[in-house]
């Protein structure tokens, strides 16, 4: 064949102009894809894993619950990653939150209520346990005082901005002594036995187990007959920056608790062991004190209407400054116990 029959031959399509582009488009945009979810599922895989819960816990009877929660292995099983830090006092437990060192605290709420004159970066998510006797005042034979009615004159220690606190001046305003005739002295709960020992203070007002101590460390200690002042109510408190945050780790939380407050009902002996154990205690002292605790969760008006009372004794005595006290439906957050017992919520919002 010539060479100009071969040109003429060549299909017409040969003189186009061929843009390149992908030979299977399809297959390239599913790759894509697969490389995306792929990517997507290592970081899920890989990421920092949410920090613990740090639980600040007050070391007294009242903490029952919590103690029972984790010995029984409740916060596990709800799947919940806590720490937990032992410290003395409520008011201690509190602060860690305030210093970033804790995200919820154990405390009464004579301490939210003092604290509350100066903050509001912190709400109540519960109640777990009340108490009419866990407060008491503890004198010896010798100093002649039987009554409350006697401590007039007389040097008490206490732990001002505390349930100790509240306790000791309305129990003089109930007996009719000014508590400005008291000479109170501020001093930290585990000072006290060695306090009333060496004939520094008169009395002490303080709560469980302190008043079991002094009974069992001071030869002529006493326990003045208590007043019924007022009833202690014992709570979880959070720090705002957990609302919303973390309700779901709250919720978990709560339920570990309301597990461990049913346990507590049905397994007392179990229950008695293990605050035996947590608080170094013998059965001499769970004797002593187990019917003065009522352990459920609720989040109730009367609260409230403590945390009130309490905010106009504050005001009137000079304990705190302000013409008028905080609104405390600002220091209630509701919302995960009514996920976990909506029959606990007794509160106007």
């Amino acid at each position: 064949m010539r060479k100009s029959e071969m040109h003429s031959r060549r299909p017409a399509a040969e003189g186009l102009i061929v843009r390149p582009g992908p030979i299977f488009p399809d297959l390239q945009k599913a790759t894509r894809m697969a490389l995306f979810l792929i990517a997507q599922l290592l970081c899920v895989c890989f990421a920092a894993p949410a920090p613990p819960l740090r639980l600040s816990v007050s070391t007294t009877p009242l903490s029952l619950p919590i103690f029972v929660a984790e010995s029984q292995g409740y916060f596990a099983a709800e799947g919940l990653n806590l720490k937990i830090d032992e410290v003395i006092g409520g008011h201690r437990t509190l602060q860690q939150v305030f210093d970033g060192n804790a995200d919820v605290a154990t405390s009464s709420e004579a301490v939210v209520m003092f604290n509350s004159f100066k903050r509001k970066d912190y709400a109540v998510i519960a109640t777990f346990v009340t108490s009419d006797d866990d407060v008491r005042v503890v004198t010896r034979a010798g100093k002649g005082i039987a009554a409350i009615a006697q401590l007039r004159g007389r040097r008490v220690a206490t732990v001002i901005g505390a349930a100790s606190h509240y306790y000791l001046d309305t129990s003089l305003l109930l007996s009719g002594v000014d508590p400005k005739q008291v000479q109170t002295r501020n001093l930290q709960p585990e000072l006290m036995v060695q306090a009333l020992e060496k004939d520094e203070v008169d009395a002490i007002a303080i709560w469980e187990p302190i008043p079991f101590q002094a009974l069992a460390g001071v030869a002529d200690a006493t326990v003045l007959p208590k007043t019924r002042a007022y009833l202690l109510s014992f709570n979880l408190i959070v720090s705002k920056r957990l609302v919303g945050e973390r309700d779901d780790d709250l919720v978990k939380l709560l339920r570990a608790v309301d597990r461990a407050q049913r346990f507590i009902a049905a397994e007392p002996a179990k229950a008695q062991s293990i605050l035996r154990t947590r608080l170094h205690a013998d059965q001499k002292f769970i004797d002593y004190l187990w019917p003065r605790y009522n352990y459920r969760l609720t989040l109730g008006q009367s609260l409230l209407t403590t945390l009130e009372g309490e905010a106009r004794w504050a005001r009137e005595e000079g304990y705190v400054k302000g013409e008028r006290s905080p609104n405390y439906l600002d220091f209630i957050y509701s919302a995960p116990l009514r996920r976990v017992r909506p029959d606990a919520v007794n509160i106007l919002e």
